[in-house]
């Protein structure tokens, strides 16, 4: 599909005021997603945080680079930073695109350009099939703020300077078709032409395709830096060994690394260990970590949770039961501890343990002995016990469901575990680790996740904690798209921010304040009462005119209506039997106009 600028004619064809009418939706649709939160100082396109920065300290920038590291290698490093700057907003835009025409979604990266405050750009020439994987197209760019800074501050140049907003077309370009564009500027106005003029096509339709290639490819300095920091990392990793934490385990809070610690130093002993800490916390890795680095570790690690268990039927799983002990045992079969001999054996939810039972479980804490149910045969094991609880111990020892002599001796080494609000710092590596094990199971590639979704991951309270988190982050693994962030609306069922005002950006440009939430709270409430949309359209123009003190004119602009509209609206409503309205002809006085 092509579309070409036509100058000088009088009179719109139909084909183009469909295309004006088109680029106006396109310029609303970019606009919508734009918002400025004036309670956490945020400026958000859809879910990436954006900054509102002077042109001059960008320019400032711009200048270091060029001093430090010559005009040649500054282009290529402005030119990759334009470059993630454009497939970072095709990135933002791809779920909103689906569905959309091509020449729409292209243009979208055309209005967001000049929203962003880059230049005017005006499109003279566009040709796209993204499903045939074809593009040509022919731009103008007016008021390009990195060419009339270059020519200010350098000079005239003898090549183009807009490095930066070429990345830029070249990312989101590339990023929207699935293959690499190059865009090249014909015209520029840092090298003295009037206005900036691109063209872009595929990679490869370039003879010197080759020169731009190595330009988008990491600078050779950056690559043997990268190299140097590798070879510090491994040297570190192999002197630290030791010190390592297993795969399943991720953290570097302070909350964090003092359980940990801890958890280490009961390793290396034999001691009874008891972890306390709310549901979902991720009191068995803890547990298993304790098991593998034990001396313990290449034996085996059984896990029992106290609750799931049937109290009649506790300590025949937990000690072992002989042929007819009861009805149902047809035959003798060991206990956890016996299975557990050598090893270690955690209980979980330890304080749901029946009082016969505790009085079993801490015969075996001193004298490693049990007797399985209906046998007096006395079997000595070998076996590490470590319990975990989500509940006050010491509580139940007064309340009498506990025994105090059981507390005491599991009590010997308590290792508290954090929950997931006080390890601020670690739900973001936890999520990660989370997003890497289930696109690996989904077969997908993903890029992590949205600002605002990384936003909503530390300000979300985590009752259920890492659990919780390993859930949410699981769900958002499956809606989201291949090769795409995880969006914070794909993770949690409600994505209002609470107490959160935002301001978006008008058509006229200004700041005008979000009231989506706000619209969405009176529909309900007009819903729930009852009422008609003629009886709300009724009490809307009402109010208008009353607020207003029956000026028409301004009633109208409060409304969104002309005069003529309104006056219309009022008749109709008058001829309906409408007291409330008392005017004998809404057009016979001029002075409300």
């Amino acid at each position: 599909m092509k579309m070409r600028a036509l100058e000088g004619r009088a009179k719109m064809s139909k084909s183009q005021k469909k295309k004006n009418i088109s680029a106006e939706a396109t310029r609303n649709k970019v606009r919508s997603l734009v918002h400025f939160c004036a309670d956490t100082g945020n400026i958000w396109l859809h879910e990436h945080r954006m900054l509102l920065i002077h042109a001059e300290a960008q320019g400032a920038m711009r200048r270091e680079l060029i001093d430090t590291l010559g005009m040649d290698r500054a282009r290529a490093l402005l030119m990759r930073m334009g470059f993630a700057s454009g497939a970072q907003d095709a990135e933002v835009f791809k779920r909103q695109l689906e569905g959309v025409p091509d020449q729409e979604a292209f243009l979208v990266g055309t209005q967001l350009h000049t929203l962003e405050g880059i230049a005017k750009v005006t499109t003279l020439e566009l040709d796209v099939d993204r499903a045939a994987g074809k593009f040509s197209g022919h731009f103008m760019w007016e008021n390009s703020w990195e060419g009339n800074w270059h020519k200010k501050h350098y000079g005239v140049h003898t090549a183009p300077t807009c490095w930066s907003q070429l990345g830029y077309a070249c990312g989101y370009t590339s990023t929207l078709m699935g293959r690499p564009i190059l865009y090249k500027e014909v015209e520029c106005v840092g090298k003295g032409d009037r206005h900036c003029r691109t063209v872009g096509k595929p990679l490869e339709e370039w003879e010197d395709a080759a020169e731009f290639r190595r330009i988008f490819h990491p600078d050779p300095i950056v690559d043997e830096l990268i190299e140097l920091q590798t070879q510090v990392v491994e040297l570190r990793s192999a002197i630290n060994e030791k010190e390592k934490l297993p795969a399943d385990v991720v953290g570097k809070s302070q909350a964090f690394t003092t359980a940990f610690g801890l958890l280490k130093q009961a390793a290396a002993s034999q001691i009874t260990v008891l972890l306390q800490g709310e549901t979902g916390v991720g009191k068995e890795v803890f547990a298993r970590t304790l098991h593998e680095r034990s001396s313990r570790s290449k034996a085996s690690f059984i896990a029992v949770n106290c609750a799931a268990i049937p109290h009649d039927l506790v300590e025949s799983e937990l000690f072992g039961v002989e042929k007819g002990a009861y009805t149902g045992a047809l035959t003798s079969r060991p206990g956890r501890f016996e299975r557990a001999d050598g090893g270690t054996l955690f209980l979980d939810e330890i304080g749901d343990l029946p009082l016969p039972a505790q009085a079993k479980l801490l015969r075996v804490l001193q004298e490693g002995e049990i007797e399985r149910l209906g046998d007096h045969k006395v079997r000595k094991v070998d076996v590490r016990l470590v319990a975990a609880t989500n509940i006050d111990l010491k509580q139940l020892v007064q309340e009498g469901k506990f025994r105090s002599d059981l507390y005491y001796r599991l009590n010997a080494f308590l290792v508290k575990i954090p929950s997931l609000r006080e390890r601020k710092d670690d739900i973001l590596l936890l999520a990660e680790r989370f997003v890497e094990k289930y696109a690996a199971i989904q077969g997908k590639r993903l890029r992590g996740f949205t600002d605002k979704a990384k936003r909503a991951l530390l300000a979300y309270h985590w009752p259920g904690n890492i659990r919780e988190l390993q859930n949410m982050v699981e769900r958002g693994v499956i809606l989201a798209q291949p090769g795409s962030r995880i969006e914070l609306d794909q993770m949690f069922s409600s994505t209002a921010e609470e107490g959160s005002v935002e301001y978006g950006v008008s058509s006229t440009g200004s700041l005008d304040i979000n009231r989506d939430s706000t619209g969405k709270e009176l529909c309900e409430a007009v819903l729930d009462g009852g009422l008609t949309l003629e009886q709300v359209e009724s009490m809307l123009i009402r109010a208008a005119v009353e607020k207003e003190g029956g000026n028409l004119a301004a009633s109208a602009r409060a409304l969104g209506l002309t005069r003529p509209q309104l006056a219309y609206r009022l008749g109709s409503l008058q001829q309906k039997g409408d007291s409330s309205f008392r005017l004998e002809d809404p057009f016979a006085n001029p002075d409300l106009y």
